[in-house]
């Protein structure tokens, strides 16, 4: 099969989005089949990649690490393209993305399957806070249900993603699709190492919080708790690694907290070496995001054995309903530091979270949900599905995907 991948993102822009293209792209060549790619151009410092495609891209506005593909450029590319004889179109982002794989799936006369990964109706207001949330949110939602229904199905990563859309009004199949894990990344790590080049004490309590530092990923939530837990912990260190848009506003919330000696801000970290040594280098992992569309970097800590703490909203849900590897709090300051406490003063359940959570994740594998996404494409194309091994528990009744492509 021979699928072209578009996307208004990737790396070396970091995201979750970014890291679920990488995941499938690899899962799927594994598995036989042809993928490309059209991503931004980003400039001097990107890996060049025979099967991404880098066209120009502008700047968006409100968020200037993104950006926005050139759709006129992308268009003069339609010949080339085409006679690469493409089976199918998997659009990411709903952006210019959005509007050429449409464009293309006409043209071509091929199915167009969208995945839908930033819940944008809790997004927007943090990067437009000049409009009412009132206008934002119908904004979100009339286009959400415009552009899913432009395409012949639309990939979610969790069950609360496939309510909420069926709650907008989409009418096209919904199924449930997580990115999953690539296990043999997640493996390793030196915890003494990095808390030795960071001067941190070998013995001292650790919390982290890896990810985008966003305002919507609720990080300040974190400082609150931290805020509380010194109490009773107080040598507590909270790391958090990434960078973002939240990032100074964060640093003057310490600041004005007074949680300087508690905070460690890191920056961002290579996935091929210090990210594992910051996972490792913590006791547990801690989360509070209110928009996430799955909740990858739950799965990650896992992965390595760090237990996690976390509130179960949207995408989280899903991956912490088993309660395993992780105890599940309240967005409530002292529900989730008495969590966290419990876990720090209990070194018998820190050990059994830690083995759960090495043997929960397998059940995530990117390779299943590889899988899965080549049974979606396969429906789609009026092919009987490939047998493979049922590596993880089946989600959710969806619906059955079925249709019909004009000619171009």
């Amino acid at each position: 099969m021979r699928i072209l991948m578009i996307s208004d993102v990737y790396f070396p822009r970091v995201n979750g989005v970014s890291t679920s293209i990488q995941t499938f792209m690899h899962e799927l060549e594994r598995l036989g089949h042809e993928v490309r790619l059209i991503a931004p151009d980003y400039g001097p410092g990107q890996e060049p990649h025979a099967n991404i495609l880098r066209i120009p891209a502008g700047r968006v506005w409100f968020d200037p690490e993104d950006r926005m593909l050139k759709y006129s450029v992308a268009m003069r590319m339609r010949q080339h393209l085409m006679q690469q004889k493409f089976d199918l179109i998997h659009i990411q982002t709903p952006f210019v993305a959005h509007y050429l794989g449409v464009a293309l799936s006409r043209e071509f006369g091929i199915p167009c399957v969208e995945s839908y990964h930033t819940y944008f109706e809790e997004y927007l207001f943090h990067y437009v806070p000049f409009l009412p949330k009132s206008w934002l949110r119908f904004a979100a939602r009339y286009l959400t249900r415009l552009q899913c229904n432009a395409v012949h199905a639309v990939i979610v990563p969790s069950t609360a993603m496939q309510q909420v859309l069926t709650n907008y009004g989409v009418r096209k199949p919904l199924p449930i699709i997580p990115t999953g894990i690539e296990l043999t990344r997640f493996k390793g790590g030196d915890g003494a190492r990095f808390r030795q080049q960071h001067g941190i004490d070998p013995q001292r309590p650790v919390m982290v919080f890896i990810g985008r530092v966003a305002f919507e990923k609720n990080i300040e939530f974190l400082l609150q708790v931290v805020d509380t837990v010194r109490i009773r912990l107080p040598t507590i260190l909270l790391i958090i690694a990434g960078e973002g848009p939240a990032l100074e506003t964060l640093k003057r919330a310490v600041r004005r907290m007074r949680l300087h000696s508690h905070v460690l801000f890191v920056g961002y970290l290579s996935r091929n070496d210090s990210l594992l040594d910051c996972y490792v280098a913590a006791d547990i992992f801690v989360f509070a995001s209110r928009t996430e569309t799955q909740g990858l970097v739950l799965l990650e800590a896992m992965a390595l054995g760090v237990p996690v703490v976390s509130t179960a909203q949207m995408g989280t849900r899903d991956i912490l309903l088993a309660q395993r590897g992780a105890l599940v709090a309240a967005e409530d300051i002292e529900h989730f530091s008495q969590a966290v406490i419990r876990i720090f003063n209990n070194a018998l359940l820190r050990a059994r979270l830690a083995r759960e959570a090495m043997e929960y994740v397998k059940e995530w594998s990117a390779l299943a949900m590889a899988h899965k996404l080549v049974d979606c494409y396969q429906q789609l194309l009026g092919q009987p599905p490939t047998p493979h091994p049922n590596l993880i528990a089946t989600p959710p009744a969806q619906h059955r995907l079925s249709v019909r492509i004009n000619p171009p």
